[in-house]
């Protein structure tokens, strides 16, 4: 046992929820849904020219049928790996679940990564065969396929554009179903029987962590660590076979698997694709989803929305919303607090819903959330509240890849915004004695693919060392301090969370992203990334004339504005925490600059090497910073960048 408090933990026999069996896989419980919905009930709408075409449980398993066997007829054996890249469609899914049913693990990569990282991953991996959706990813796939010796097949989706790709190792997914429809009529039992051998301790995914410190570490996840954290989430939070999913998150990150797969296949709702990722949040409020699950950066992005309508309206309008949001505050805490809000602000809110926060949640595609999720990074407690206000259920999850996702989550009625919540069932949460958090329960992975040291490292016991720190409050919920690495020391000796600042500064819409640096110096600063399209609008109000995100970035009018949000943060903050300086960045950060994991989160090892003369700059008697350094684009060019940044004191 680890030292510390005493472990939190809940069984699964508290909630009344069924043990999995260790026989149960995915592919297994997939043929239970086909067998039980066939073609009575929708399994899945994709969005295509306009018009959301369904799919059928009887449509999903025949083409999971036909891409398994023809994975076979293609020489796919039991723990052969499988690559897959592109789009949320029906056809990555069906991709997925037709290898894990030949015995297959799949490996997703983030439909943006570039040549190196796709070719670490496919040869780390040893896939033998690669998914892809468009020519884009065929490309890729064909550019590092001499430096993967084991990959033998690529198969692509999207015809457009491969009219002329003739290669021997090249074939379209349909051609794929062709050979697994002959394999089908000479052994009808074939694909049955391939399910069948399945276990539930056999791999079945392998996801590649973020890599914020090195090379991305190949998680090692089984049918048992899947279905055990699906099924002891919805112990908590039940969802419903009527209800609808939207999925659009990319499936190499493991919150989308976690509600496509883990929960979706043992409820058996329905799963929406989009039709373009820039059609995403028209699409959602076409669905309405009842449940949801996003990293904070969609949720800041819909708060900015907001804001920037607010800024836009007539007057009327916006005392509307002022109105609607000041009750919703207000109702919003007694619920923090838990307690009951009087008589008479229970009926202003009932108008306050009417007028604005029932519209607002529709315009949002909010409208039959009975809970949405937010977890991969923290979400700052001004977007809590924000949402709250709303009347929207959203509540702050604590994972990782390597337990399948998700250990804490918040209780309806018990949200604090500061904290994560309790352990779902069957899960332990201890704090070692320099503060990391430990997590124990049946989702707890299996070990990093070829990375036994790492493995060792990570999992001690059956205790997986999540890296993070935090402690556990007087009411039993989870508080996450930061990554123990990310952890920076105040002027005072005090430690000190950066990402707390960075949250709280991203809820002005006219910041995108924020860096907090000032571990073991005298003050705080920040580097800034303003919102392009909010600030730009504001410059234009303004008639301040500007060519570029450098140029605006550079105003002295953008300072002033950006200087008022730094200081409205630095309100509440005890001196040591409040910011002192801060310079507006050039350009925002970017994952293709290796700035910004694919998930979107601050490399700050990354970032601190890159800026060095910023950072530098800042903690002098300078006022302007000289960067000279290169910036790489998602098409492989590269750019040489010299420029001057200013350099702003706030306040005192």
């Amino acid at each position: 046992m680890p030292h510390g408090s005493e472990p939190r933990t809940e069984t699964a026999a508290q909630t009344g929820t069924e043990a999995i069996s260790k026989e149960l896989t995915i592919p297994k419980l997939f043929l239970q849904r086909c067998r039980e919905y066939g073609k009575n009930k929708v399994a899945m709408r994709e969005k295509e020219f306009g018009i959301w075409r369904p799919f059928t449980w009887e449509d999903y398993y025949e083409n999971v049928k036909q891409i398994c066997l023809g994975l076979v007829r293609m020489g796919l054996q039991r723990e052969d790996r499988v690559a897959l890249m592109g789009a949320n469609r029906p056809e990555g899914l069906w991709a997925e679940i037709g290898s894990m049913c030949a015995g297959g693990v799949c490996a997703w990569l983030f439909q943006e990564s570039l040549h190196d990282e796709v070719q670490y991953i496919v040869d780390h991996s040893d896939a033998k065969f690669f998914f892809a959706e468009t020519q884009e990813e065929v490309d890729k796939a064909l550019e590092i396929k001499d430096g993967c010796p084991k990959l033998e097949m690529i198969f692509w989706d999207d015809p457009k554009g491969m009219r002329d790709y003739t290669r021997e190792d090249l074939m379209s997914i349909r051609r794929l179903q062709e050979l697994g429809r002959e394999l089908d009529n000479e052994d009808p039992d074939r694909f049955e029987r391939l399910i069948n051998q399945g276990h539930g301790d056999h791999v079945c995914l392998q996801f590649y962590t973020s890599g914020t410190t090195g090379r991305p570490k190949g998680v090692l996840l089984s049918h048992w660590n899947m279905l055990t954290m699906g099924r002891n989430l919805m112990a908590v939070d039940p969802c419903y076979e009527t209800d609808d999913f939207v999925s659009y998150l990319p499936f190499a990150w493991i919150g989308e698997q976690m509600m496509s797969i883990s929960c979706g296949l043992q409820v058996g709702y329905a799963i929406n694709f989009p039709e373009e990722q820039d059609t995403v949040m028209e699409n959602i409020r076409e669905i309405g989803p009842h449940v949801m699950f996003a990293p904070p950066r969609l949720y800041e992005g819909m708060t900015r929305r907001v804001q920037v309508k607010y800024m836009d309206a007539p007057w009327i309008k916006r005392k509307f919303y002022e109105f609607g949001t000041s009750i919703g505050y207000r109702m919003a805490e007694h619920k923090f607090q838990k307690t009951t809000p009087p008589w008479y602000l229970k009926l202003i809110n009932g108008l306050a819903y009417i007028t604005l926060q029932k519209k607002l949640k529709d315009h949002l595609g909010m409208s039959r959330l009975r809970r949405c999720y937010t977890g991969g990074a923290a979400l700052g407690p001004d977007h809590f509240r924000f949402f709250h206000a709303l009347g929207v259920n959203l509540k702050q999850i604590f994972g990782q890849t390597e337990i399948a996702g998700i250990s804490i989550v918040h209780r309806d009625g018990d949200i604090k915004f500061d904290t994560v919540g309790k352990p779902i069932p069957e899960t332990e949460v201890d704090i070692a004695e320099d503060g990391e958090i430990l997590n124990r329960s049946p989702s707890v992975f299996l070990g990093y693919y070829k990375n036994e040291e790492e493995t060792e490292k990570t999992k001690k016991d059956g205790w997986l060392y999540t890296g993070d720190r935090g402690f556990i409050d007087e009411d039993g919920h989870l508080v996450v301090f930061d990554r123990s690495k990310d952890v920076i020391t105040l002027s005072d000796g005090r430690p000190f969370a950066p990402q707390y600042l960075e949250t709280r500064l991203k809820f002005s819409p006219f910041i995108q992203d924020a860096w907090v640096i000032g571990d073991q110096r005298d003050y705080l600063a920040a580097v800034i990334c303003i919102d392009y399209s909010v600030t730009g609008k504001w410059a234009d109000e303004k008639k301040i004339n500007y060519t570029s995100y450098r140029e605006l970035s550079q105003k002295t009018q953008v300072y002033d504005l950006i200087q008022k949000q730094v200081e409205r943060v630095n309100k509440d903050l005890p001196e040591p925490a409040r910011i002192r300086k801060f310079a507006n960045l050039f350009k925002v950060f970017d994952a293709d600059d290796e700035e910004l994991t694919r998930t979107n989160k601050l490399k700050r090892p990354v970032v601190a090497k890159r800026y060095k003369d910023l950072v530098d700059a800042i903690y002098s008697d300078t006022d302007t910073a000289h960067l000279d350094l290169t910036i790489a684009y998602e098409d492989g060019r590269e750019q040489h960048i010299k420029t001057d940044l200013l350099i702003r004191s706030t306040e005192a």
